[in-house]
């Protein structure tokens, strides 16, 4: 399945669709429809509004959101599962609020794949707190990464903290608990969600600096994001992780015991 709606309409205007390909401004979130439910809409409602605050000048209301909602509704048609991305892009007046611009395609399999293995990249996405347009240097991070033999890449800052992977958070295991590293970084949807299960099945986690350096003190890694909750990583610029099996299932629990929120 495909379908892509502007404003509630099947972008066709020609003006429309040169606007749409060239200008590379806007934000936007990405989510997993399941069952015309999904798990964290209000945080992806929180998102939303942030980035539209942050690029557009533009606050959110009560009924904007439930305009939204309706958008996303009638994007699914009668699909009841799917792979939503919903955005928010420039519009073609001056001051007007920005244009919802909603993609729709088949659900992804949340089942985590194959161990990856990740090499560090010295970078850091632009608006790092946004989920925004600007995602070239990220996908040429994964090609660095490829080209070197890796999977994919795992951005560390200036100060040598790690902060995040090129679409996903990253959770390390210690041992004794699940730590979320502290950087300029997205704080995916996902990853709240875990954090607030985790501490529902009393296991303890944390949130801190973690230096680079620390990667062979560490005995677990994993990549978190809303397409699996708990990708597990098998070694990082090859350092090996041998209890990421342990982390894994952790955040597995953790993930099933996530609600979902009715659209």
């Amino acid at each position: 399945m495909l379908n892509i709606e502007l404003n509630g309409r099947v972008p066709s205007d020609v003006a429309e669709i040169q606007r749409l390909a060239t200008v590379n401004y806007g934000h936007y979130t990405s989510m997993q429809v399941r069952g015309r439910a999904v798990r964290g809409l209000a945080l992806h409602l929180a998102r939303l509004s942030d980035g539209n605050e942050e690029f557009f000048d533009y606050r959110m209301g009560i009924d904007d959101e439930q305009r939204l909602l309706g958008l996303i509704r009638h994007a699914l048609g009668t699909e009841t599962d799917a792979s939503v991305r919903v955005g928010f892009v420039a519009p073609l007046a001056r001051g007007a609020a920005p244009d919802v611009l909603i993609s729709v395609s088949d659900p992804v399999d949340d089942t985590a794949g194959r161990p990856l293995h990740v090499r560090t990249d010295h970078y850091q996405r632009d608006w790092p707190a946004q989920k925004n347009a600007a995602t070239m240097g990220s996908m040429y991070a994964v090609r660095r990464a490829r080209l070197a033999g890796y999977d994919d890449a795992l951005f560390v800052g200036p100060d040598n903290r790690i902060s995040e992977g090129t679409t996903w958070n990253v959770a390390f295991y210690d041992g004794d608990r699940v730590i979320w590293p502290e950087a300029p970084m997205l704080k995916g949807v996902t990853m709240v969600l875990l954090q607030l299960a985790l501490t529902m099945n009393g296991t303890p986690w944390s949130i801190r600096p973690v230096d680079a350096v620390e990667l062979p003190l560490m005995t677990g890694a994993a990549a978190v994001n809303s397409i699996c909750p708990a990708q597990p990583v098998a070694g990082i610029d090859g350092v090996p992780f041998p209890a990421t099996d342990k982390l894994v299932a952790l955040l597995r629990d953790a993930g099933e015991s996530i609600p979902f929120d009715d659209l």
